[in-house]
């Protein structure tokens, strides 16, 4: 992968200083400054604590820009997420390479043409959008616009007239050529409003199998949560490869039962750097201990697993395809990473009060995943976390439960809407 087109720098030594203070109040109601006990300025109280966004970048989730607004916040704010661009690449590279090893035996009704539905979480998410793109650049069926692949949901495209997606032909490992066609995509978002929702998947594959019958030859889906809801109603029984995204353990085991593939997001990187930039804050060192820097329990991060964008004050972990070839090495999704599982002496890193939350707590990689290997971690790292789940439709149903940030020495906020940084930012100012 070319890191430079993302602007992507190694840094090791940022040397942020850590958290501000805490601004206790007294029984009589008024702000009395306390010194915070790694000697920050007692004025700036909650606006200097350390913030991390993970999983949903800050961003508009119309053109997907970033916003640099929350991204700032303070000095010590970050984003921990994974490649985005890189992982949707390898979601399609991962399908186009079944499709030109199997195309014969893809295709069901024998009509030359290689017909997939794809599964979109949320047209206003930067993974989802990345996702989409990354499936329809490597099978040649986007269009681009204004120097991007559209990743706008077609409907339906059976006669291949889509203005939204064209056709495309590949030439097979057997060297014969095939014709490729997105026959069918939408987001799944549930009457409520919730995105990424696995039982309008399976729904959807049902109406699809009924109108389209034998011209589905593969599933594609930006998520596991999706594919496997797709892949349970239908396309397990009738044979049809299905492509998910996270590596979540019941996607991966269904390997063995004909799932086709999906991709990790790296999500030990993930969960142990959302907790461990708070750490590095807590403690006055500098970001990247623990990181690309050995920490003095020994734990470090392999600088092939993640990168660090200064521009974008974010992290990214890269992303690994599973397949049949190697699943079997991800089977237990909330393994810690192999070189960061050392416990922190308490006595030189004194525990410290986290307020974290899942937007949606039935979401089926934050909730089975993530949330476990957090709370892995925050033991470790020697973190009192609260976690709180949200109902993945409305931001308030969150922010109504940050009604005491005083009492917290630093926030991970994970948000229903990639819009919606203020909402937290203005709690803590």
């Amino acid at each position: 992968m070319d890191l430079t087109r993302r602007n992507f720098v190694r840094v090791c030594g940022l040397g942020l200083a850590g958290a501000g203070t805490v601004a206790l109040v007294g029984c009589g109601g008024e702000s009395t400054d306390q010194p915070a006990e790694d000697g920050g300025d007692a004025a700036t109280g909650n606006a200097a604590k350390p913030v991390v966004f993970f999983n949903r970048q800050p961003s508009n989730s119309t053109t997907g820009e970033l916003d640099m607004d929350t991204l700032n916040f303070n000095e010590n704010t970050y984003y921990v997420g994974f490649d985005a661009t890189q992982g949707g690449d390898l979601q399609g590279e991962m399908v186009l390479a079944h499709i030109k090893a199997h195309a014969a035996e893809l295709d069901r009704n024998g009509d030359g043409v290689i017909g997939y539905v794809l599964a979109v979480g949320d047209i206003g998410h930067n993974d989802s959008i990345a996702r989409t793109r990354g499936t329809r650049k490597a099978l040649g069926t986007g269009i681009e616009v204004d120097g991007n692949i559209d990743p706008t949901p077609i409907g339906t495209n059976v006669d291949g007239s889509s203005t939204l997606v064209q056709d495309a032909t590949i030439t097979a490992d057997d060297g014969k050529e095939y014709t490729i066609r997105e026959l069918a995509s939408q987001e799944m978002k549930n009457q409520s409003g919730a995105t990424w929702d696995a039982a309008t998947a399976g729904n959807a594959i049902q109406s699809w199998s009924s109108a389209f019958g034998d011209q589905i030859d593969v599933v594609v889906s930006n998520n596991d949560g999706m594919g496997m809801s797709m892949f349970n109603a239908w396309s397990k029984e009738q044979g049809v490869p299905t492509f998910g995204y996270d590596a979540n353990s019941d996607a991966v085991a269904a390997i063995a039962e004909g799932y086709a593939g999906t991709i990790s997001q790296n999500p030990a990187v993930q969960a142990y750097l959302t907790l461990r930039l708070l750490r590095n804050v807590f403690d006055g060192a500098d970001i990247n201990t623990g990181i690309a820097t050995e920490d003095d329990a020994g734990n470090v991060i392999a600088e092939a697993d993640y990168v660090y964008n200064e521009d974008e004050r974010s992290y990214y972990a890269m992303n690994i395809a599973v397949t049949a070839e190697n699943y079997e090495d991800y089977l237990d999704a909330t393994t810690l990473y192999a070189t960061a599982q050392s416990q922190l002496d308490e006595s030189a890193h004194p525990n410290k009060s986290v307020w974290l939350n899942i937007y949606n707590a039935a979401d089926n990689f934050l909730s089975a995943t993530y949330q476990p290997l957090l709370e892995k971690y925050d033991d470790l790292l020697n973190l009192t976390v609260e976690y709180i789940g949200g109902d993945g439709q409305t931001e308030s149903n969150i922010t109504n439960r940050l009604g005491n940030p005083d009492q917290y020495d630093g926030f991970a906020i994970n948000m229903v809407k990639t819009d919606n940084g203020a909402s937290y930012t203005s709690l803590l100012a």
